[in-house]
């Protein structure tokens, strides 16, 4: 099958490190407006319209996920033992779980979930897919259990981000048509921003290679949700 291609290949420029590093940096940007700033500074104005700091740094932000969600296919596809990928998506979910809650309630307990257990939820679908594509009935009904899984749980982006990893599998030889998945989210065109730097992926790893920095990219979301606790702590943002 011939892929179809947004970009000529000369434009694929960006490593899939290069997709992590943006993928880390618009999500600090988006988390820092979030859990600090307030709504109203205004960063400047255009014909007598404002223009606000935290709403420029969370549409930074929406690039995000999308890039998140492709890198997880792209995983999910090269990786050589999906086992112990999926396993280093378990243990991150756990350790996340509490800097989640603490950041977003001030305590050890919160009724959503982090977004780990959303991108935990895709590979399992993914998985599904792979292994039961021989029975379509079983596949279907597994896949809609776990989007209903998503939902229950509370998990960030819920069945939207979960149905929105599918999508970006089954249409990972599409990248036209690819690009309208990113309506799922409600981001409008923000979202739809995420998909330049995709479709200049060159399908090289890049920079993070061996364990620890690949670690470290794993361990970035906890530790910067804790760093933002402990800000918001300080700054009295719990009562």
């Amino acid at each position: 099958m011939e892929k179809q291609r947004l970009l000529p290949d000369k434009m694929k420029i960006l490593s899939g490190s290069m997709l992590k590093l943006i993928a880390v940096l618009s999500m600090l940007i988006d988390h820092t407006a979030s859990y600090l700033l307030p709504r109203s500074f205004v960063l400047f104005s255009v014909a007598g319209k404002n223009i606000y700091l935290y709403h420029t740094m969370r549409c930074i932000g929406r690039l995000a996920f999308p890039l998140f969600a492709f890198l997880l296919v792209e995983g999910f596809i090269h990786t050589r033992n999906r086992v112990r990928y999926g396993v280093s998506l378990i243990v991150c979910a756990a350790l996340s779980e509490i800097p989640w809650n603490l950041v977003h309630s001030g305590k050890l307990m919160c009724p959503s979930q982090n977004v780990f257990f959303t991108l935990l939820l895709g590979f399992a679908g993914l998985c599904v897919i792979d292994k039961l594509k021989d029975h379509p009935i079983i596949e279907t009904i597994v896949l809609i259990g776990l989007g209903a899984l998503s939902v229950a749980a509370k998990a960030d982006f819920a069945v939207l981000g979960y149905a929105f990893i599918i999508l970006i599998y089954a249409l990972r030889n599409y990248e036209i048509f690819r690009v309208m998945t990113a309506f799922l989210l409600n981001m409008h065109w923000y979202a739809l921003i995420a998909f330049l730097p995709i479709s200049m992926y060159n399908g090289k790893r890049g920079f993070i290679k061996g364990p620890v920095l690949k670690y470290a990219f794993y361990a970035f979301y906890p530790v910067h949700l804790l760093v933002f606790y402990f800000i918001k702590l300080s700054l009295g943002h719990f009562g």
